[in-house]
């Protein structure tokens, strides 16, 4: 399933990406710029814009300003669910390699390095992750959301 947020979802796209979704956030564009894209790549459109949604077949219109009820009502709308965390970049979608330590040596605090053997990076714009305690907090609030497919 891929999916396209318009630009009043930011923290929406970041998180289904986190889950593991191919998950476009482009830059503000017209309406008729959001259908095209959403139809040439095929991708399910998600939207604040109550008109909008009500124009575009298949797509979800976001209701709530909360992120996890914005995950919810995402659930409630297309199957859902967590499907390979750690495997996108959070900023810009592209697949996450593995990276060996070394090579990211100066791109991380020297904690992180003395604490991590695993390290993930963004081919495309250059992101490093790692599972720190960020990773543990991500998962547990995947997990109270209670997605099931």
């Amino acid at each position: 399933m891929r999916i396209l947020c318009d630009h009043m979802l930011g923290s929406l796209a970041r998180w289904l990406r986190f889950m593991g979704h191919d998950t476009a956030y482009p830059e503000a564009m017209s309406d008729r710029g959001l259908v095209d894209k959403a139809r040439a790549e095929g991708r399910i459109l998600l939207t604040r814009d109550k008109q909008l949604a009500a124009r575009v077949p298949g797509a979800v219109r976001i209701r709530s300003v909360d992120l996890e009820e914005q995950i919810r009502e995402v659930a409630a709308a297309i199957p859902l669910r967590v499907l390979d965390p750690l495997s996108r970049c959070s900023v810009c979608n592209a697949r996450i390699e593995p990276a060996p330590p070394e090579t990211v040596r100066d791109l991380v605090p020297d904690g992180v390095r003395a604490r991590h053997t695993e390290f993930w990076r963004c081919p495309t714009c250059g992101r490093v992750y790692w599972q720190g305690s960020h990773w543990d907090k991500m998962i547990e609030r995947l997990n109270r959301l209670d997605l099931r497919a």
